[in-house]
């Protein structure tokens, strides 16, 4: 276990930023376990952390920061059933690598793959799919270590660890923010490897918007990404296939991921932010040039997007039939207050779920995301979407910017009351706990 001074902390967009008492690096559960004891001993708040890509204040603590990536890589892996036990350090996308090999994948990604499999599950992250569910969604059981040290096998009974609290706890556990204790280890329910058809293609937004549903319920993955100044829409449409990968080649990939992708809106990006005046005509130029592609690959390669150029964002679940309303809704406002946005706002889909705090709680849900580039205002943006949001029902993305509180998100979750009680029986003494999780969980 390495231990030293704390140091400032960053997130992956840079502005978050805290200074811990103590940075300790876990090896091993048993390293986590002595550490989280020793420090809950001490009086410290214990904060667990991986790849840094909240944009909330998640991770942060002025206590004791325990970094859980050394706990990676599959450890146990089962094809005929399809689980798979992976350390909770895991980038997904390393382990989309080695479960790949072993013939299996995960049934639905976001489009980032850089995150920690217990980050990406602790705050509800999704991909996209009308009829699938978020990545926590995927999980079988949790090996979670308390304040005391002693670790808890939630979930599948034929699975215990050293102490099993009880199934019940695994949909509290699932989307839990960190406020129950550390999560060392997940079992995923996994499925055998598929490969991806992929066409994107720009349309006209207003177009895309009225066939929506149809749109949503026709693919097995949809999404849409638009321009608030441009008037068209680059939707993307993924389908199963029986049909071999036809991955691009190096040339293709390195001219579409890394320059029209990346370097382009990069440029165009950090354009707009001197010269906010020129934003809706770059906005145009941008949505010309996102003009689609076709390619058939493995899933997970499908799934994911490099993304190099820094920003912040704020992204909202809404009831599914309401989410073209959110959208117009949103740019509506932009437009009429002249707001220098550049970035796209993509809007995705979701099944309900049962995880007791998921954005998308027993219901479909259609997710709003919109982002501003580094270094340019946003609360005023992120303030006026929320508002339009805070009226159709909207609950946030736990890993994204959002001014809520419990108070005002209790009413927003039907088992708000459940997930009280779990972080009660769970962390009595609030070890795993900081202002982020006081202002939205309560004390």
């Amino acid at each position: 276990m390495k231990v030293g001074p704390g140091g400032v902390w960053r997130n992956w967009a840079g502005d978050q930023a805290c200074l811990p008492a103590e940075r300790i690096v876990a090896a091993d559960r048993e390293r986590l376990a002595t550490a989280i004891a020793d420090a809950a001993a001490a009086g410290r708040k214990v904060s667990v952390v991986g790849s840094g890509h909240s944009f909330t204040e998640t991770a942060m603590t002025d206590g004791t920061m325990i970094d859980v990536t050394p706990l990676r890589g599959v450890l146990d892996a089962d094809p005929s059933s399809g689980l798979v036990k992976v350390g909770a350090g895991t980038i997904l996308a390393d382990l989309n690598e080695q479960i790949h090999r072993l013939g299996m994948a995960m049934e639905n990604l976001g489009d980032i793959d850089r995150q920690t499999i217990a980050g990406a599950i602790s705050t509800g992250t999704h991909g996209t799919g009308a009829r699938l569910p978020n990545l926590s969604a995927q999980v079988a059981a949790i090996e979670l270590i308390t304040a005391d040290g002693e670790t808890h096998a939630l979930g599948e009974p034929d699975r215990p660890g050293p102490t099993a609290p009880g199934p019940d706890l695994l949909p509290a556990a699932r989307v839990g923010l960190g406020a129950l204790g550390a999560i060392s280890a997940v079992t995923l329910r996994c499925v055998p490897a598929f490969t991806l058809h992929r066409v994107d293609r720009s349309l006209p937004r207003e177009e895309v918007l009225e066939s929506f549903a149809e749109r949503a319920d026709a693919n097995d993955h949809f999404e849409l990404f638009t321009f608030p100044y441009a008037d068209s829409a680059l939707v993307l449409e993924r389908n199963r296939t029986e049909d071999p990968p036809r991955p691009r080649g190096r040339l293709a990939a390195h001219l579409n991921d890394t320059l029209l992708e990346n370097w382009a809106l990069g440029a165009l990006s950090a354009t707009g932010k001197r010269f906010p005046g020129q934003i809706p005509r770059l906005a145009r130029l941008a949505a010309r040039l996102a003009s689609g592609g076709e390619v058939t690959d493995r899933s997970d390669r499908i799934f994911a997007s490099e993304r190099r150029v820094i920003f912040t964002e704020m992204e909202y679940g809404v009831p599914r039939s309401a989410g073209p309303e959110a959208l117009r809704l949103v740019i509506e406002w932009i437009r009429a207050n002249e707001y220098p946005v550049f970035f796209p706002i993509e809007m995705r889909v979701a099944a309900g779920d049962d995880a007791l705090i998921s954005p998308s709680h027993e219901r479909d849900t259609a997710y709003i995301a919109v982002h501003q580039y580094r270094g340019m205002e946003w609360r005023p943006y992120f303030e006026a979407v929320e508002e339009i949001m805070d009226d159709l029902s909207g609950r946030p993305h736990w890993g994204k910017r959002h001014f809520q509180t419990a108070e005002t998100l209790a009413p927003r979750f039907p088992r708000w009351a459940e997930f009280q009680e779990a972080r009660d029986r769970l962390d009595p003494q609030r070890v795993f706990t900081n202002e982020y999780a006081a202002r939205v969980l309560g004390p």
